[in-house]
Order: structure tokens, then C-alpha cells, then sequence
């Protein structure tokens, strides 16, 4: 009797000694680095670290025995501040893999960061395609969208309806640079014309004398290099100013439906946008957009889609790699197709652009909607291998030619 109470002692605590294991190994930690307050809040921000949270929720909560803890920050949209988010983040407060960090500028700086410390880091924000050319790194994932994208669907189908001269309204920063120079590239190989071009600062409240110069400019399109907040101005402020009622078509290059909702399908109508993901595609779309919506009061952008299945990728490699060291997870994520709500069959390039369908979209008229967010009519499906830069011309040194 006194051997079999002893074995069950001995056994208990070896249980308890397993269980205190479990609970001293420390937790997995992912950090986002996200503008949560000014321009870019609605497309990413508060939103992208619920997507982070819901992300790991139906993952378990914890992978190979530790508990996963999302972190987030706000870089302000200061690419100074976000390389020190991601600094302290790395360096001090033990995160293993860094998300979305919107805004490309933000983004370039915290990857030279992760670069330097061999750690995962993921842009679903961010558009530069800077970031999987010159600056891409063996741990870079490059998720959502870029610039090379964006221009290619939008720009392609524009100058294809016969509106063939532009004039660039641009964000004076990488992103709207990138994003003007990859869409006048595209207009001009299909048959366009550029007829030039001006900068604007990030988050102005006034575009007044910048569409007076598109106005001037008699083009056909007025092309909107910038994102979030600008975008909104900028086309609210050229239908007060009769821009397109005159006849000139403004451009989106990059536009969510948060922007469409902010603009008004009155003001929106007919515009042409290329997405990565629109919350009524299908059926699993809308289920995940229906469970974001009631945490965050509004359909998912495509950016914080895009956080959601990339963090899930991204653990099913720790899971399936038994460890968290970048190289062996890095190797997971690029071997494993991506099927799930937000893409088919997505798959992780050498140079860590993630390749999979874009789409594009005409923003509906008001008669045509049945609600709030049904702002989309799709108009193509533009495979993930003609959308986005091939990679034979990539400029990442990881790419052999």
C-alpha cells in the first residue's frame, strides 16, 4: 500500500512539476507596430490588433506549450519612432515576429531592424514595393498589397476604357513615390500618357492649389498616389471643386472601403479600385467580416483581413516547425500554400512577396446598394501571377537569376 500511495505522489508531482514547467516557459509574443490615431487608423490601426487578437483566439491561444500575447504600438506615422517601437520590441521585450506596421515609410524602418535581428516581421499596411525589392530581407513577408499591384490592376483597366493621359496628385514618401512611378510605368507601356505630376505632404487638409494643377493639366485622370485620410480629402475636395462634374475622373490608387464609406457612394460612385479582399465576396468573407464587424462596429479593411490570416500562417509554421526560430518557420510559411478566407492558394515568394488574386472593383451607386458597406460591384479577377511584379524582375539580392 505504501509503494502504490508513494508511486501516486511520486506521479502527481511529477504532473505539477510538468504543469509549473508549462507555466514558467514564457509567452509567445507578436508585436504590431500600427498608426493608431491618425490617417491610416481606420485602415489598420485598433482594427489590425483585433484581427492580431481574434488570430490567435481561434488558434488555441498557445502554441508549442506557450501562451501567445499581442502586443501593438502606435508609430504616429514617424519612421523614426517605428524603428525604436521595433528596437524595444525585439531587443527588450522578447517579441518573436513583428505585424503589419502600416505605412511604408514606418515599415522600411522597423524591417532594416527585424532584418538586423533575424526576426519575422509581416507588412499587411504597408505598399511600397520597395519592401520585397531593394529592402527585402530573408525574414520579410510582404502580405496584402504593394504599389507594383495596385498600379497594375487599376491603371491597366483605366487607360484599357480609353482614359489614356494622366496627372498624378502623390504623397510626398516611398509609398505614394513608389505608387506613381510603378502606375505611370503602366500607363505608358499600355499606350498612355503622363502629363506630370505634383507632391503633396502627408495628411494635408487642403489639396486645393494640387487639384488646380490637375485641373489645368486637361488630363483624364487624376491619379491619387496617397492613401487613407488624403485620398478622402483629396476626392471630396475635387467634387466641391466640379473636377469631375467638368469630366476629368479621379483615380484611387489606393482606396478600403472604410475610405469609400468616409467619401459617401454619392461622391464615390464609378470609381475603379483594385483590393486584395472585400468583406461580400462569399460566404467565409462575410462569416469572419461578420464576427470583425461585431467587435469592431465595421467590416475589415483589407489590410486587417490580411493581419488576420498572415498571423495564422504564421503560427500554423511555429506549430508545425516545433520551434520559434525564424529560419525554420520562414522555410514552414514558404513551403505551405495559404487557403482560407482571404486567399486561395497563396503562396510566399523567395523574395517574400505573398502572390495571390486581386481584384477590381466599382464602387456602386447609392441606388445600387442595399446598405451601409455594400459599396463594391466586381468588375475582374486578376490572378495573383499577373497582378503583382514577376519575379524574374525583382531587385532582392535573395532572388537568383
Amino acid at each position: 500500500m505504501k509503494h502504490i500511495l508513494s508511486g501516486i505522489f511520486a506521479a502527481s508531482l511529477a504532473l505539477s512539476a510538468s504543469a509549473a514547467q508549462a507555466q514558467d516557459k514564457p509567452p509567445l509574443k507578436i508585436g504590431g507596430i500600427l498608426d493608431m490615431s491618425s490617417l491610416y487608423a481606420d485602415i489598420t490601426g485598433p482594427g489590425s490588433e483585433t484581427a492580431a487578437k481574434m488570430a490567435v483566439e481561434d488558434f488555441g491561444g498557445e502554441v508549442l506549450g506557450r501562451k501567445i500575447q499581442v502586443l501593438a504600438a502606435d508609430h504616429q506615422n514617424k519612421a523614426d519612432l517605428s524603428a525604436n517601437i521595433a528596437r524595444d520590441m525585439l531587443d527588450n521585450q522578447g517579441v518573436e515576429m513583428i505585424y503589419d506596421v502600416a505605412a511604408s515609410a514606418t515599415a522600411l524602418a522597423a524591417g532594416e531592424i527585424a532584418k538586423a535581428r533575424n526576426k519575422i516581421i509581416m507588412f499587411n499596411g504597408p505598399g511600397s514595393i520597395r519592401l520585397t525589392n531593394e529592402a527585402c530581407g530573408p525574414f520579410t513577408i510582404h502580405y496584402v498589397f504593394d504599389t507594383y499591384g495596385q498600379a497594375n490592376v487599376t491603371g491597366l483597366a483605366t487607360v484599357k476604357s480609353g482614359l489614356d493621359s494622366w496627372f498624378f496628385l502623390t504623397a510626398d514618401y516611398a509609398f505614394g513615390q513608389d505608387l506613381e512611378k510603378d502606375t505611370s510605368a503602366v500607363v505608358t507601356k499600355t499606350g498612355g500618357k503622363v502629363l506630370g505630376s505634383v507632391r503633396h505632404p502627408l495628411n494635408t487638409s487642403d489639396f486645393s492649389s494640387f487639384l488646380l494643377q490637375a485641373q489645368a493639366s486637361k488630363a483624364k485622370v487624376i491619379g491619387l498616389a496617397n492613401a487613407g485620410g488624403d485620398t478622402v480629402n483629396a476626392i471630396k475636395q475635387a467634387a466641391e471643386f466640379g473636377i469631375t462634374k467638368g469630366g476629368q475622373k479621379v483615380s484611387p490608387l489606393l482606396a478600403f472601403v472604410t475610405d469609400i464609406d468616409s467619401i459617401g457612394l454619392e461622391t464615390a460612385q464609378g470609381l475603379l479600385l483594385a483590393e486584395a479582399f472585400y468583406w461580400d465576396m462569399n460566404d467565409d468573407t462575410r462569416a469572419f467580416s461578420k464576427r470583425f464587424q461585431e467587435r469592431v462596429k465595421r467590416p475589415p479593411t483589407s489590410a486587417q483581413a490580411g493581419v488576420y490570416s498572415s498571423i495564422t500562417h504564421y503560427l500554423k509554421a511555429v506549430k508545425a516547425a516545433g520551434t520559434t526560430d525564424a529560419a525554420a518557420v520562414i522555410k514552414v510559411m514558404k513551403e505551405t500554400p495559404i487557403n482560407d478566407f482571404f486567399a486561395k492558394g497563396g503562396k510566399i515568394r523567395d523574395d517574400g512577396r505573398m502572390i495571390h488574386d486581386m481584384y477590381l472593383f466599382e464602387v456602386k451607386k447609392p441606388s445600387e446598394s442595399k446598405g451601409r458597406w455594400d459599396a463594391y460591384k466586381l468588375i475582374a479577377t486578376v490572378p495573383g501571377s499577373e497582378a503583382f511584379q514577376p519575379l524574374e524582375q525583382s531587385r532582392c539580392q535573395l532572388v537568383k537569376k
